[in-house]
């Protein structure tokens, strides 16, 4: 086991979701796991994301408790197709990525890209911003009663 959680899981060290990420913060923030690359303090903003999931989750701990059983929702199996824009004076990493996998409830498959703008300070990430394609989400694992 990391220090955050399971080696196997989606953001475990032998997952390929911290694979890519810790490859393209290569070298400005490391860590045993996905979780221990981020500072205590660290902020997370999911500017385009689904309904019903926070807008906004300050600090590690609630970053680790909102992904906490991401496991028994998706499964995400590899990652790839990462393009990386660094600017190193500012501490900012642009990352574009992809992550596949399946829907643990329904079966089918998920596929998304991420565009993840990530700020950098003392070997950690202390901000980090997240594009992703809720129709992928949805395509995945069900369209909201709502949206029907």
């Amino acid at each position: 086991m990391t220090k955050y959680t399971e080696d196997s899981s989606n953001f475990g060290a032998d997952g390929p979701f911290f694979h890519l990420i810790r490859e393209g913060l290569k070298g400005l923030a490391d860590g045993e796991d996905y979780f221990d690359l981020l500072a205590d303090d660290v902020v997370f903003e999911y500017v385009i994301s689904v309904p019903g999931y926070p807008k906004r989750v300050e600090g590690r701990q609630n970053i680790i408790d909102l992904y906490s059983d991401y496991d028994v929702f998706m499964t995400v199996p590899s990652a790839d197709n990462l393009r990386v824009y660094r600017d190193p004076a500012a501490s900012v990493v642009v990352l574009e990525y992809e992550v596949h996998g399946e829907s643990v409830h329904t079966g089918r498959p998920y596929n998304n890209r991420f565009v993840s703008i990530v700020t950098i300070k003392n070997g950690k990430v202390t901000w980090w911003r997240d594009y992703l394609d809720p129709i992928a989400v949805f395509d995945a694992a069900g369209w909201p009663n709502s949206l029907d």
